[in-house]
């Protein structure tokens, strides 16, 4: 199997993967979910911890090494970590990181790639980490899922399998085990469904196939026997779900916060970071009970309070950080710069692509905002824009998606948002201000061609509104200010100009000096953005 090395780029590539993959899952887990809360959230809770994990990861440098890079994983997964299933990951990100570290201090330079007997002892650690954190190994659960994956990896790395296959067999062995798991659970069986979290697991081992071998196996699509399935537990659950951090105190205290919790609630997860912090987690209906239990052994932070909900599809409380924020879709550095600089999220689209449903969706979840703006700027379809942002809805998500066909017409609207305004209101501005941005681009001919405003040949300015070509000049600078003439007819008291990649910024002071000229009283502005395709794009205001 020709693959790639699993190093600290492609371990921050499995992290990127392994997110967009959960965000494609996470319905298809949740709707699995019975054990050991029919709560419908398994799914929402990996991806909400891996995003977590993710985030950690992007904010090292980019030349950070393989140690640092599943440190961070690690660290962000507990800093994140919701629910059950997200302490069960979390464990499993530290076991991963546990078994580098050691490796590497066992080597002179450190440790540059993961190799598959590595992998497989990671795969068992994180096993025996799993079951330390919840107390027990219930059968049929993801436990059962990552002790399968583990024991097939370390035999496939024992006859000599390199990093891609052991985690190819893994992801076989794990899938096999999926499919034993109602033989081993009986609220799985009355349901008919497998285990909501070794799917989840299943859906990160195939991510790392995908990011060593460019190959994503292909899995059945698994559903509840019944529409009714996911409300199969026979008692009541617990009223709440409390998780928090814990840290001043030795491992004797933990242990024995760990039974006065199993006392009181169920489904008590207790993961060590590796240093003085612990991520606790448990189900019951006292949730005041559970914080003063982990107060009596040490300091708690990021308490979180969740009622829980059979109600499929209800994202949980305090997924997002902030309550509203603008993501703005926009190429070029100079374009990231100036976005950013005015408070925008941003989404870069690829050389030569424009963005599609899943990358809005995405990069929407990423933003953390409850009520996100979105400024497409001329790189989203707008069948794929629709798409992204009902998909988005359904992640509880309240999109706006603002009217913006370019990035002049994006700074217009990005100008006077207002996050102190409702959501309506803001959404309202925003689109009036885009709608009051006259806008054009100029790019340069490749060819000889007719055109509304005659006859073009290589190398001659083309000025653009819409989707007609309304002025040909012999160079850029020329037929910029043609356009520009055109677009003030109308009036405006501020021209933007947004210079592209390999455009000389003297195209930009010669405009200036024309508009000082020919409309006087009005102000020219220009930002080298960087963007790739027209060589210019002009609003007017």
């Amino acid at each position: 199997m020709s693959a790639r090395q699993l190093d600290a780029s492609a371990l921050r590539a499995w992290a990127h993967t392994a997110v967009d993959e959960l965000i494609v899952h996470t319905d298809e887990i949740n709707r699995l979910n019975v054990f050991p809360v029919a709560d419908a959230d398994t799914g929402t809770n990996m991806l909400f911890t891996m995003r977590s994990a993710w985030a950690h990861v992007d904010a090292e440098p980019v030349g950070a090494d393989l140690t640092a890079v599943a440190g961070a994983l690690a660290a962000g997964a507990l800093q994140g970590a919701r629910g059950n299933s997200g302490v069960i990951l979390s464990q499993i990100l530290l076991g991963l990181a546990e078994v580098i570290t050691t490796a590497a201090a066992r080597r002179d330079g450190g440790l540059s790639a993961v190799d598959g007997t590595l992998f497989g002892t990671a795969l068992r650690h994180a096993a025996v980490l799993v079951v330390t954190s919840m107390g027990e190994h219930v059968p049929g659960t993801i436990v059962s899922v990552l002790q399968a994956a583990a024991e097939a990896g370390e035999r496939c790395a024992t006859a000599g399998g390199d990093v891609a296959d052991v985690a190819a067999t893994a992801g076989e062995a794990a899938s096999a085990a999926l499919d034993r798991t109602p033989e081993q659970l009986d609220v799985l069986a009355k349901a008919g469904v497998v285990d909501s979290g070794g799917r989840g697991l299943l859906v990160l081992l195939d991510a790392m196939t995908a990011t060593l071998t460019g190959h994503v196996p292909r899995r059945p699509v698994y559903a509840p026997a019944s529409p009714q399935a996911t409300l199969a537990a026979e008692a009541a659950p617990p009223q709440f779900e409390v998780m928090y951090l814990l840290s001043g105190c030795g491992a004797p205290a933990v242990e024995g916060l760990r039974a006065a919790l199993e006392q009181i609630g169920e489904s008590v997860a207790i993961a060590a970071s590796g240093s003085d912090q612990y991520s606790v987690h448990v189900h019951l209906d006292d949730a005041g009970a559970a914080v003063e239990a982990g107060l009596a052994v040490g300091s708690l932070t990021r308490i979180q309070i969740t009622a829980l909900t059979a109600a499929g599809g209800v994202r949980p409380a305090g997924g997002w950080a902030r309550e509203r924020a603008v993501l703005a879709v926009v190429d070029g550095d100079g374009g990231v710069e100036l976005f950013a600089g005015e408070g925008a999220q941003v989404l870069r689209p690829d050389a030569g692509a424009s963005i599609n449903a899943q990358q809005l969706l995405r990069a929407l979840i990423d933003v953390g905002a409850a009520q996100v703006m979105v400024l497409p700027n001329g790189y989203v379809a707008a069948e794929e824009l629709v798409a992204g942002c009902t998909a988005a809805i359904g992640w509880g998500i309240d999109v706006v998606p603002v009217p913006a066909g370019s990035m002049v017409q994006g700074l217009a609207a990005l100008a006077v948002h207002d996050e102190g305004r409702q959501a309506v209101d803001d959404g309202y501005t925003m689109a009036r201000a885009a709608a009051g941005a006259r806008h054009g681009a100029v790019r340069i001919a490749t060819e000889e061609a007719l055109t509304w405003a005659g006859t073009c040949k290589p190398g001659d300015g083309l000025g653009i509104a819409g989707d007609e070509v309304l002025i040909v000049g012999p160079d850029l600078t020329s037929a910029a200010a043609g356009l520009i003439d055109l677009l003030m007819v109308a009036g405006g008291e501020l021209i933007t100009v947004l210079i592209g990649d390999g455009v000389d910024d003297a195209v930009g002071e010669a405009l200036k000096a024309h508009v000082r000229r020919e409309h006087l009283g009005a102000e020219l502005v220009t930002y080298h953005t960087g963007h790739r395709g027209d060589a210019l794009l002009i609003g007017v205001e």
